[in-house]
């Protein structure tokens, strides 16, 4: 079988494992981490609701003007950062984290490390 079929096979079955224990609400909704080569996405997502509240990634504008490069922890924190601030000014203060079935080291800890420094508590 082709190795990187096999490799997203994986990823996906740690994702549903994730998920099956991690839910967004109203009062504390689901921060999502997506990661690829090149970039990183997360999102603040409502589950009963099926809404997404706020989302930040390094193809943002904000990011962009910045001038760095979306593949490395750097990056990551300001993503962090840039998605705390945007979710304090709706209002959220607590969410749960979805580490999409990626190990919680190197750019998803940085996302994470980021929008703890911006206030969001998890």
């Amino acid at each position: 079988m082709n190795k990187f079929k096999v490799k997203k096979e994986q990823l996906e079955r740690r994702k549903r494992r994730v998920r099956a224990k991690v839910f967004g609400t109203a009062e504390r909704p689901r921060l999502n981490v997506r990661r690829t080569n090149a970039h990183i996405y997360a999102a603040i997502v409502n589950d009963t609701d099926h809404r997404t509240l706020c989302s930040a990634s390094t193809i943002d504008a904000a990011f962009r003007a910045t001038g760095k490069i979306g593949s490395n922890k750097e990056a990551a924190e300001f993503v962090g950062k840039l998605i705390g601030e945007r979710a304090l000014k709706l209002g959220i203060t607590e969410v749960t984290f979805d580490r999409g079935g990626h190990l919680y080291h190197g750019r998803v800890k940085a996302l994470a490390d980021g929008a703890r420094a911006a206030g969001l508590k998890f």
